[in-house]
């Protein structure tokens, strides 16, 4: 796990405050090159600026003047009775838009609660020269290359590439499979949906992300799956990975297609150990009736000789947590508290053989 966190270790930029003016921000970042986006749903909350008219507005996008409320008032009544209006028209600078026609549209989208609004896009490519940018530009290219409706964000750049040869080894292996030669979108989309997407939600239904709060869930799938597929090496992440994900991409997509979205396994799994306990005498049956209150414990037996107590205990770890840490969590954290515990040894089972 130290070894992984070393790989995904890096400073934090200082976050930019958000300039409305979209001008403005097309001037800094160089933003001329053009791509037409066609009609998408778009979030509010990425809405951030004006086209010409920011003045018009203050921050929360509430008109300044009285006429434009009359206005506003009469569209949100409209939109509340269902009634269909046209796209907003928008220019978007990598994740941010700017409003270019229909400013009290998405005034009273707003004001209804709404969380998006349908909008035409025109999207302006920044082309000044920093990190930032080149991390964008190399995932707007892999995006549209590969025909993608969703963003997938790396923060090393010319990682790209990897995904890209998943993308065409899996267009190899379905072009086989078939008989007949498979189209990139067609192989890309199935690719996504079918290995990309589900390895994703395990790391994100996991708590290893947590531990590199500057990296993207996508650097972590794409971490793993090179160590996993391309490269074929073990890890020693404490995490159980190389049990949990074939080393295979191909058998991975198989073992997820046996899945529906809703049951991609969360990388949780059972640990079953032993704890011998040596007690205080006089405690021994208050502490049996604690032990066996407890959920995580199944057994409780007193014995004679040098052990005082058995006790079977079954945990559920996580894909970030080691079994010797979830362990010592629950021993340290429980029974060494109480009062009559003298000693505790674990014994975790190697290989076991269980009648039901």
């Amino acid at each position: 796990m130290e070894a992984l966190k070393g790989l995904f270790t890096k400073s934090t930029p200082n976050e930019t405050p958000i300039n409305p003016n979209f001008d403005a921000v097309r001037r800094e970042e160089e933003a001329f090159a053009t791509i037409e986006r066609g009609v998408s749903e778009v979030a509010l909350e990425k809405i951030v600026g004006s086209v010409g008219r920011y003045h018009d507005f203050d921050a929360h996008f509430k008109p300044k003047s009285f006429n434009s409320d009359d206005r506003v008032d009469s569209i949100r009544k409209e939109m509340a009775r269902g009634k269909s209006f046209p796209p907003i028209s928008l220019y978007q600078i990598k994740d941010h838009y700017y409003i270019l026609d229909g400013h009290h549209r998405f005034s009273a989208a707003t004001q209804l609660g709404h969380t998006t609004i349908k909008a035409r896009i025109l999207e302006l490519l920044p082309s000044k020269d920093t990190l930032e940018n080149r991390l964008y530009l190399e995932m707007v290219d892999f995006k549209d290359r590969y025909h993608l409706s969703a963003d997938i964000i790396l923060t090393e750049p010319g990682q790209y590439r990897y995904l890209a040869e998943q993308i065409d080894e899996h267009r190899a292996f379905l072009s086989e499979q078939s008989g007949k030669p498979v189209e990139s979108a067609q192989a890309s989309a199935d690719w996504y949906r079918t290995i990309y997407l589900p390895l994703k939600t395990i790391i994100d239904n996991s708590t290893l992300a947590e531990a590199f709060a500057d990296r993207t869930v996508d650097d972590l799938y794409h971490y793993i799956s090179l160590h996993q597929w391309k490269f074929g090496k073990s890890r020693h992440y404490g995490i159980g990975i190389d049990r949990l994900i074939p080393k295979n991409m191909e058998q991975f997509r198989e073992k997820m297609a046996e899945r529906s979205e809703q049951e991609y396994p969360e990388m949780r799994r059972e640990i079953v150990a032993f704890i011998l306990i040596n007690v205080e005498g006089r405690h021994e049956t208050k502490i049996m009736e604690k032990l066996f209150a407890l959920d995580e414990v199944r057994e409780v037996h007193s014995v004679h000789g040098a052990i005082d107590l058995i006790v079977r205990i079954r945990l559920m770890r996580d894909l970030l947590s080691s079994d010797a840490e979830l362990l010592s969590q629950f021993i340290h954290g429980t029974i060494r508290q109480w009062n009559g515990i003298i000693s505790t040894q674990t014994l975790l089972p190697g290989e076991s053989m269980v009648k039901q």
